[in-house]
């Protein structure tokens, strides 16, 4: 007989800026007639709904679940940005040397993995601690661009209950050229 047992899994947000004011572009580079005049600054915000927690009961087989997180780029600069993604550990961890790695190549979730994708498909890709471009945004968005990151996690009963966590970082850059 199997006990029924939940997890929480969690995953810290942090968000970084490259740079909180940025400059047009030089003389001939910049879009003509925008919002930002040439030689004046431009601005970047970024912001999350917090910290992401996907409340899961395990299986023989093996249990999935999902949650997001909205990821809210605000930015005059009318090239554009970039939205990149890490982590600070590629698994998540409940400490005790229990851990849940990332899915490798991107697919479904096998069991006991995560991972994530922007699309609220079924195909998840594996967080690495290097930047992964997630988004190549041109224009400007001052009423702010959302992007949408689903998290997906598939436990078994192997696994002890409590919570897994690991930090995940945003990074937004602006582009003036």
């Amino acid at each position: 007989m199997s006990l029924a047992r939940r997890a929480a899994i969690g995953v810290g947000i942090v968000c970084l800026l490259s740079s909180a004011t940025v400059f047009a572009s030089p003389y001939g580079v910049g879009k003509y007639g925008e919002n930002v005049p040439y030689g004046g600054e431009t601005s970047l915000t970024i912001a999350t709904d917090g910290n992401v927690t996907i409340p899961i009961t395990p299986s023989d087989s093996g249990a999935q679940a999902t949650a997001n997180n909205a990821v809210t780029v605000t930015s005059t600069d009318v090239v554009g940005y970039k939205l990149y993604i890490r982590a600070t550990a590629t698994a998540l961890d409940h400490g005790g040397g229990y851990t849940i790695p990332a899915v490798g190549a991107p697919g479904a979730l096998s069991v006991n993995s995560w991972g994530y994708n922007t699309d609220a498909g079924v195909s998840y890709s594996g967080i690495t601690t290097s930047d992964v471009l997630l988004l190549n945004a041109a224009g400007p968005y001052t009423s702010g661009n959302i992007t949408t990151v689903t998290y997906g996690v598939k436990v078994d009963n192997t696994k002890p209950a409590g919570n897994y966590t690991t930090t995940v970082i945003y990074t937004a850059v602006p582009q003036t050229q």
